[in-house]
């Protein structure tokens, strides 16, 4: 079928988020030290970021029990596992609802300390996008505000027209606010070759985003492409509803992410430079 919708995840797609996430790492780790009372770098943070970096691929970001990404995709989720990791090794903040709710607290803080870092092709995709005079539409994690904010710096041609849904909490592994019979029929688990954890797909809060947009634009799944830099937080579910999907490889793309888009045939695509979005729009 023919694209008549573009749904774009943000961080990590279209910002660097190396340069823009050093800021916060700087901040998220000198906050956690002052929870634990001692310096995590002297604690072991380096060393625990090291093994974590030369591990395989399992180890991911666990939320409520599921992993539901991985860890080293970027240095927002890296922080946060190395954190864990480095917690349990010091046999500090033993709670885990506790510990989890802190280190929440704390990656908001620093989420807020996020500098501004687009990759250099991002404003002219972006205008090339909206030029198709088809809705486009951002949906993040991130606050809807910090975004809107970034978006209007970096002033695109459509500005007005580019559509932002934040705290879409893509990492949720829940029902959606209303259930219907296309999220009742994913499967709540898919496997991809060569890795032996499962990837979650029933992401209720993601699907609001989405259905709300579907609703609006009188669009649907089958219609769509959605462009992530994260196969397994971004792309998966989308995927598993019917929908075309771009990966933004990253330069640590891992194996089991491009073996989950090559398994999609013509639905899937992957590629390091979001210029390779618009060609997917030609079917």
């Amino acid at each position: 079928m023919a694209i008549r919708c573009v749904v774009l995840d943000f961080d990590g797609t279209f910002t660097d988020a190396a340069a823009e996430g050093a800021p916060f790492v700087q901040h998220f780790r000198r906050r956690l030290s002052e929870e634990l009372g001692r310096d995590v770098m002297e604690a072991g943070w380096a060393d625990v970021e090291a093994g974590v970096l030369a591990s395989n691929e399992e180890h991911g970001w666990e939320v409520g029990g599921r992993t539901v990404a991985p860890a080293t995709a970027d240095p927002y989720l890296l922080a946060n596992f190395v954190a864990r990791r480095l917690c349990d090794r010091l046999g500090a903040m033993t709670d885990k609802p506790q510990r989890a709710a802190l280190l929440d607290r704390l990656y908001r803080e620093a989420y807020a300390q996020v500098g501004m870092a687009f990759k250099p092709e991002a404003k002219e995709v972006l205008e090339a996008l909206l030029d198709t005079g088809l809705p486009v539409h951002v949906v993040t994690n991130a606050h809807t505000a910090t975004v809107e904010s970034k978006l209007t710096k970096l002033a695109p041609r459509g500005r007005e027209r580019l559509r932002v849904s934040g705290d879409a909490r893509k990492f949720l592994i829940e029902p959606p606010s209303t259930l219907d019979a296309v999220f009742s029929a994913l499967p709540e688990t898919v496997q991809v070759e060569g890795l032996v954890r499962p990837i979650h797909l029933r992401r209720g809060h993601y699907y609001d985003a989405l259905r709300r947009i579907w609703n609006e634009t009188d669009t649907s799944p089958e219609t769509t492409l959605v462009a992530g830099d994260i196969f397994e937080l971004d792309l998966a579910m989308p995927a598993a509803l019917g929908a075309s999907v771009q990966l933004v490889a990253r330069a640590n793309t891992l194996e089991y992410e491009r073996r989950g888009i090559a398994a999609l045939g013509s639905r899937g695509g992957m590629d390091p430079s979001l210029r390779a979005i618009l060609p997917r729009l030609r079917g």
